[in-house]
C-alpha cells in the first residue's frame, strides 16, 4: 500500500461525502478506491480522487442521476448533463404549474364545473400519437399537434385523447378529422364541460367532470377527449376555449 493513500474516513472529510456514501458509489462502480486492503476490507483512495468525489458530491446534490454522473466520470458527460438539465428545467415547469393551479384554488375555491350530457356523432379521423410520462404530457400533445398539422392543417378540429389511468407511462394521441381517416372516434352520450382558460388549467375542468361523474353514480369511460376550438397561435390563452368530454359507459 502507498503512503500517499488516504483511508476512507479522511477521505470523506476531504470530499465532503460520508463515509456510507463512499461505500455505496463503490458498490455501484461509480467511484471505486484505489486500494482495498484484502485483510480487513477497508477502503483507501488517492488524493488525486477527491476531485471526482467532489463532482460526484456536487452533482447529486443538483439531483442528476448516477448514470449520468458514470458518463460524466468517463468524460462522455456533455450530452447527460443536457439530459440531466432538460428533465430538471421539465420538473421546474411542472413545479411552475402546480403553483398556478394551487394559487387559483387558493383564490377562488374548488372549481364548479358546469356539467351537460350531449350525444356526440361517430367521427372518421386520423390520428398521430406519442409516449409520454405525467410530466411530458404538454410537449408529448405538442408534439402530435405539429405532425397532424404539418400533414392536414385542421385548427380547430383538433382532439387529444389522453387515458382516464395516468401510469408512469402511457400513450398520447391527437385526433384531426378527415372523411378519408383510417380510424373512428366512436359517438355516444358524453359528460361534457367547457373549458375556458389556458390549456394547463384544463386538468381542473376534467377533475370537475368527474367529480360530476362520482355525484351522480355513472361510469366513465375513456379516452378523455379536449376537443381544441381556437388557433393558440391567434387566441390570447384566457380566452382559449376547450371542449372536455369524458364518455358515459353506464348510458345507451
Amino acid at each position: 500500500m502507498s503512503n500517499d493513500l488516504l483511508p476512507i474516513g479522511r477521505f470523506a472529510r476531504l470530499c465532503r461525502l460520508s463515509v456510507k456514501q463512499l461505500r455505496h458509489y463503490d458498490d455501484l462502480g461509480l467511484l471505486a478506491p484505489a486500494w482495498v486492503d484484502p485483510s480487513s476490507g477497508y477502503r483507501y483512495y488517492r488524493p488525486d480522487q477527491a476531485r471526482d468525489a467532489l463532482m460526484v458530491g456536487m452533482l447529486r446534490e443538483l439531483d442528476v442521476p448516477l448514470a449520468a454522473i458514470a458518463q460524466v466520470l468517463a468524460d462522455r458527460g456533455t450530452d447527460a448533463l443536457r439530459e440531466a438539465r432538460d428533465r430538471l428545467e421539465a420538473d421546474v415547469a411542472r413545479r411552475r404549474h402546480a403553483l398556478r393551479l394551487l394559487d387559483r384554488v387558493l383564490d377562488e375555491g374548488l372549481p364548479e364545473t358546469a356539467v351537460s350530457v350531449v350525444e356526440e356523432s361517430a367521427r372518421r379521423v386520423r390520428t398521430a400519437s406519442e409516449p409520454a410520462t405525467p410530466t411530458t404530457i404538454a410537449a408529448a400533445t405538442g408534439a402530435c399537434v405539429a405532425r397532424l398539422l404539418e400533414n392536414f392543417g385542421g385548427i380547430p378540429k383538433l382532439t387529444g385523447l389522453f387515458p382516464l389511468d395516468m401510469a408512469d407511462e402511457f400513450e398520447v394521441r391527437v385526433a384531426i378529422e378527415s372523411e378519408a381517416g383510417p380510424d373512428v372516434l366512436p359517438g355516444g352520450p358524453f359528460a361534457h364541460a367547457l373549458h375556458v382558460g389556458p390549456y394547463e388549467e384544463i386538468a381542473l375542468t376534467v377533475h370537475g367532470v368527474l367529480a360530476w361523474f362520482g355525484d351522480h353514480g355513472h361510469a366513465p369511460g375513456g379516452p378523455v377527449r379536449e376537443v381544441y376550438l381556437n388557433d393558440p397561435g391567434s387566441t390570447p390563452p384566457e380566452h382559449l376555449e376547450t371542449r372536455v368530454l369524458i364518455r358515459l359507459e353506464d348510458v345507451r
